[in-house]
């Protein structure tokens, strides 16, 4: 395919919608897509990878009662898309749909990009990932070794249906990871840090990259002195930022209204229910510009929101996309999401997390005598149907007399969805979201997860001492 890549014209959407509805159907989409990509790769001070790429191509999605027919071309010329939507539509036998016609309904970007990455040179991406590395080992002769990734992405969408939608998105994203590894008379802890952002290389040169190379070798040097957690039922405090993990994995998933219409969730049929205490607020929030997770549009066309789910601890929404919110009888949330023109999309988070409460963090950790003091997730498993899930801490403390003590390594969180909302007994104004990949049907998507400092009156700690 030509390098310049053209995009799918309203007229080339219109024709090929037409096309695959002339043997019938209730519904017709075609996404097309022209991705770019760079990752670079250091580790033991040297930069192993550097690899660049671009993906481009359309898609054909027919629905017909509960039947979904779905195909993919790595070409736009219209005879290969033609083709596309002869063999969707070969096994139907209705009436033709009139023409479809589509128009301009919304479109991006939703974000700057101040400098494009593809404007800076590889020489320069590979000095700022060496003094990443150079940071992380001044920070301690402990650290014995220190990984960096950088990545960029650009990826330009066009999506049209037979509803008459007709969008477009232009999205740009910078990630900057760091794990720093450290060793002390035979212990081995380790720490990371993030800099990422939608926009363009301006997410790593104003972010301050040494600063969070220290910062994941504080971390992993910290650790090294940790004693085991300890283990039991007791107050937990799950720090602001990466604390919103927790939120994604056990609630989030289970208001995704795929798992709603499947009646998979724990949250299906509690609409309007009481799940938190008044003072609880959540979100997803797809549409505020500078959150990882956000984009002008969905995958389908439909321009994203902020959803409040949870409002004042009342469950009053689902995550919708057009499919399943139309089961549901609701309108599409704009959380129609697919991880690129091969893959069909289904309803997924954007960037999720509780809204800030009025107190500070410090307050909150001075109220509390005694708890466990949750600063970073690890993974973890969580089962939608129950709510039920396990999460590793990667960074935990001990809270005693109102203050952070001393650090804890070997705990996990044990505990359920509806029990966590239950449990909230405080929070915190120091609200922070932070970047992340989330799998689902075997995609992944950009998402931010977030939360401020919060308190739960109990929780299972699964640690190493009594």
């Amino acid at each position: 395919m030509a390098a310049d890549f053209p995009g799918l014209s309203v007229e080339l959407a219109q024709g090929a919608l037409t096309r695959v509805l002339r043997r019938g159907g209730d519904f017709a989409e075609v996404f097309a897509e022209d991705r770019t990509s760079l990752t670079l790769r250091l580790e033991d001070g040297k930069v192993e990878e550097v690899s660049s790429g671009r993906d481009q191509g359309v898609s054909l999605r027919l629905v017909r009662g509960v039947t979904t027919s779905f195909g993919y071309s790595e070409s736009l010329d219209e005879s290969s898309l033609f083709s596309l939507a002869d063999r969707l539509s070969a096994g139907l036998d209705g009436a033709p749909s009139a023409p479809v016609v589509v128009r301009a309904t919304a479109g991006g970007p939703l974000h700057p990009v101040r400098m494009p990455p593809l404007d800076v040179s590889t020489a320069e991406k590979a000095a700022m990932v060496r003094a990443v590395d150079e940071a992380a080992r001044a920070h301690s002769p402990e650290v014995r070794q220190v990984i960096a990734g950088y990545s960029e992405g650009r990826q330009r969408v066009w999506v049209a249906n037979s509803r008459g939608t007709y969008a477009t998105d232009d999205r740009t994203r910078v990630v900057l990871s760091i794990t720093v590894v450290a060793q002390r008379d035979g212990v081995i802890q380790t720490g990371r840090e993030t800099v990422a952002g939608p926009g363009g290389y301006e997410v790593v040169t104003e972010g301050d990259v040494t600063a969070a190379a220290r910062s994941a070798a504080e971390k992993a040097v910290v650790m090294l002195g940790a004693r085991p957690a300890p283990t039991g039922r007791m107050p937990v405090i799950l720090a602001n930022g990466f604390g919103g993990v927790l939120f994604h994995e056990a609630c989030g998933h289970g208001l995704e209204a795929d798992f709603i219409v499947k009646k998979t969730s724990i949250w299906e049929g509690q609409l309007g229910a009481r799940v938190a205490e008044p003072f609880v607020t959540a979100l997803d929030d797809g549409a505020t510009p500078g959150f990882w997770g956000s984009n002008a549009i969905d995958d389908e066309g439909t321009r994203t929101n902020r959803t409040v789910v949870i409002e004042e601890g009342v469950l009053v929404a689902y995550l919708t996309d057009l499919l399943r919110g139309e089961k549901l009888g609701m309108a599409s949330t704009g959380n129609g999401r697919r991880q690129s023109f091969r893959h069909l999309p289904y309803p997924r988070m954007t960037n999720t997390y509780f809204a800030p409460g009025s107190v500070t963090a410090e307050d909150l950790v001075a109220d509390t005598h005694r708890a466990f003091f949750a600063k970073s997730l690890a993974g973890g498993q969580v089962d939608p149907a129950t709510g039920d899930f396990v999460f590793g801490v990667s960074e935990g403390y001990i809270v005693e007399n109102g203050r952070i003590g001393p650090p804890v390594k070997g705990a996990t969180l044990v505990g359920n969805g509806r029990g966590v909302l239950r449990a909230i007994d405080a929070v915190a104004s120091d609200l922070d979201i932070k970047p992340g990949m989330c799998g689902k049907e075997g995609q992944l998507v950009p998402v931010g997860s977030g939360q401020p400092t919060i308190r739960l009156r109990e929780l299972t700690v699964g640690g190493t001492t009594v």
